[in-house]
């Protein structure tokens, strides 16, 4: 197998190139198949990578080429198959290959559709680049790689100026975390010598790099999974990206792009466990940012909106695993998170489908009987997403919140209350969409129908993962073993033997479990009660809200904050440096000599006059002053 590793980014890329060159003479039919069919070869390739992993213990080395060498320092361009990133491989192509089919269905009337499936499969190419690298800059290339295309499938309706101001400002706030990322991976190299997460990590702790700074590494390269991941404060162009066709959303905020930093930092371990004050960083902004996805999530009216900020509340339960050192628990949300959210984002797209491109769900209800695969599988993802047990998201939420709790007590109760949070909004969003009566035009009642096969099937096989996917850790209360802690445990292995931590007694365990599923009925019965019960529809934009529900629909005027703070200062100083520094300034000396230059010579030029009289004496004059010269200097 490790001979043919190169061929799982490889494969991807082969779907760009023959789909970026055919994508006006291919038929559409050809490139949905290439697209679809080489991610899918690739998924099955990184099958068989697992299992080798699985059965032997060991990680696959394999070095494509020697990169380049500075000095002492050699990089070879070389790909690291281990218990992490085999698990990701899976993740990227087989819900990958999952969103490809779907948008076979969901693009087939587009006319880049040829262009949108390149780009798909460009971005599975940096992202499978992005975790295979077995150092640190083959992953910055896959970083910035992603980068570059969720700015292209973001903006992909590029005539839309706002969807195009949505890809630049993802472009824009993810640099500022990649600047972070990449000053991290210098100190890396001068302090190690090396930028090969071999080298690194196994002289992390070891006497003679005991001093190194570690809390300024691992503090910059927190500021890069900031970006990517979508954390406090770097987190606004998240929700903005929902510009996007739904298929992207999809891509992008379940399994790929938005996991990048979790991944990193994972991958990273053993140096955030020797920074103790960067993990408690990482909790608390992770814990906030926690907080803030879910508060304004709770009253949006777009579909894709709420989708859009529970992703990024559910990445600040990633972080705040991370940052109380669950980082199996932290994984593992990434794992059942890649599940539930493709499937509810598949499934909103479905029903804006069956819509004719409608998003508010004020303008939805009473698409249960018409879009019945739609609707269970969507009420699916929402039962795993709260956390309701046997589905996937409770025991990948559980085991954060319950590090958390031994962690610290305040923590706990915050992220239980966040978790309550996530069950209303998600429970609100499917009784808006699916009960009552249908409150959209007629026109677009009298069209309501099912997606194509294209898009349903990917949406039966999400569902049956967001049900079944909890079980690869189920705890011991529960009659499991943790299958999955025990498969990642050489990754976590240094880290595991610094953080000591005493088990929690198993009563204490299933109080913790209970607590939080109460929570999440709770505001189950309470979603019901409000929206089906009573009938209740959100406001529309014209009437007056209460005062903090404005606040949370208007995003707590965060962009607004920065808008002022940020954006009018620097488009402030810019033209300053435009009309001062650079017209009055720079162009006014350039431009300056030029006009010295022309005013001398319409001085001079008047002395040519044509006249030879003129020339003889203007001759003698120079003669004359020549010998006075001499003769004074002598």
């Amino acid at each position: 197998m490790d001979k043919y590793i190169w061929l799982i980014p490889l494969l991807p890329l082969a779907g760009f190139i023959i789909n970026g060159i055919g994508r006006n003479a291919l038929p559409k039919a050809f490139i949905g198949f290439i697209g679809s069919a080489l991610v899918l070869a690739s998924f099955g390739l990184s099958l068989a990578a697992f299992f080798q992993v699985k059965e032997s213990g060991q990680p696959i080395n394999v070095t494509v080429f020697d990169w380049f060498s500075a000095g002492q320092i050699k990089v070879s361009f070389s790909f690291l198959v281990d218990q992490l990133s085999a698990i990701m491989l899976l993740i990227i192509t087989g819900v990958g290959f999952l969103i490809h089919l779907y948008s076979a269905g969901y693009m087939k009337d587009d006319g880049g559709y040829g262009k949108f499936f390149a780009y798909l499969n460009l971005f599975v190419f940096f992202m499978l680049l992005l975790v295979l690298g077995s150092n640190y800059l083959i992953m910055f290339i896959g970083w910035e790689g992603v980068g570059l295309c969720s700015y292209l499938l973001i903006g992909f309706w590029y005539t839309n100026p706002n969807y195009a101001d949505a890809a630049k400002k993802a472009f824009v706030m993810n640099r500022i975390g990649d600047l972070g990322f990449i000053i991290a991976i210098f100190i890396l190299i001068v302090w190690f010598g090396s930028a090969n997460f071999a080298d690194i990590f196994g002289k992390a702790g070891t006497k003679d790099f005991e001093r190194a700074p570690y809390t300024v590494i691992t503090m910059l390269l927190f500021v890069g999974a900031v970006g990517k991941s979508a954390q406090l404060p770097l987190f606004t162009w998240l929700p903005d990206a929902m510009a996007g066709p739904t298929p992207v959303s999809a891509l992008i905020h379940a399994a790929t792009m938005v996991t990048a930093g979790v991944y990193m930092i994972a991958r990273s371990n053993i140096l955030f466990t020797l920074a103790p004050d960067t993990m408690n960083v990482v909790a608390i902004v992770g814990l906030a940012t926690a907080v803030v996805g879910a508060l304004i999530a709770l009253t949006q009216t777009d579909i894709k909106k709420v989708l859009a900020y529970s992703t990024v509340s559910q990445l600040g339960y990633m972080f705040l695993g991370l940052g109380v050192g669950a980082y199996t628990g932290a994984f593992f949300h990434v794992l059942t998170h890649a599940f539930f959210k493709a499937l509810l984002f598949l499934c909103a797209g479905s029903v804006i489908h069956a819509v004719s491109g409608e998003q508010d769900m004020r303008n939805m209800g009473g698409l249960k009987s018409k879009l019945p695969i739609t609707f269970w599988t969507m009420l699916i993802g929402t039962i795993a997403i709260s956390g309701i047990p046997p589905f996937a998201g409770f025991f990948s939420k559980d085991e954060i919140l319950a590090h958390t709790f031994m962690h610290s007590r305040p923590m706990y109760i915050i992220g239980v209350l966040t978790a309550l949070c996530t069950s209303f909004y998600m429970f609100r969003m499917m009784f808006l969409t699916f009960w009552g009566k249908f409150r959209g035009t007629h026109e677009q009642e009298h069209h309501l129908h099912e997606s194509p096969w294209t898009m349903t099937v990917p949406l039966g096989i999400l569902a049956v993962l967001s049900i079944i996917g909890g079980f690869v850790n189920l705890p011991e209360s529960w009659g499991g073993h943790q299958s999955l802690q025990e498969f990642l445990a050489p990754v976590f292995e240094k880290s595991t033997k610094l953080l000591v931590e005493t088990p929690l007694a198993s009563g204490t365990e299933i109080t913790l479990m209970g607590i939080s599923v109460a929570a999440a009925i709770l505001a189950l019965v309470y979603a019901y009660r409000r929206y089906v019960s009573s009938g209740h529809v959100p406001v529309s934009d014209t009437e007056q809200r209460p005062s903090l529900a404005n606040v949370s629909y208007h995003k707590f005027y965060i962009d607004e904050f920065y808008d002022t703070i940020i954006r009018k200062p620097l488009d402030a100083l810019s033209v300053f440096f435009y009309k001062i520094v650079d017209k009055m300034g720079i162009d006014g000396i350039v431009n300056g000599f030029g006009k010295g230059s022309i005013e001398a010579s319409k001085g001079l030029r008047l002395l040519q006059t044509g006249n030879v009289g003129f020339y003889i004496f203007m001759m003698v004059v120079g003669i004359v002053s020549i010998l006075m010269y001499i003769v004074f200097k002598v």
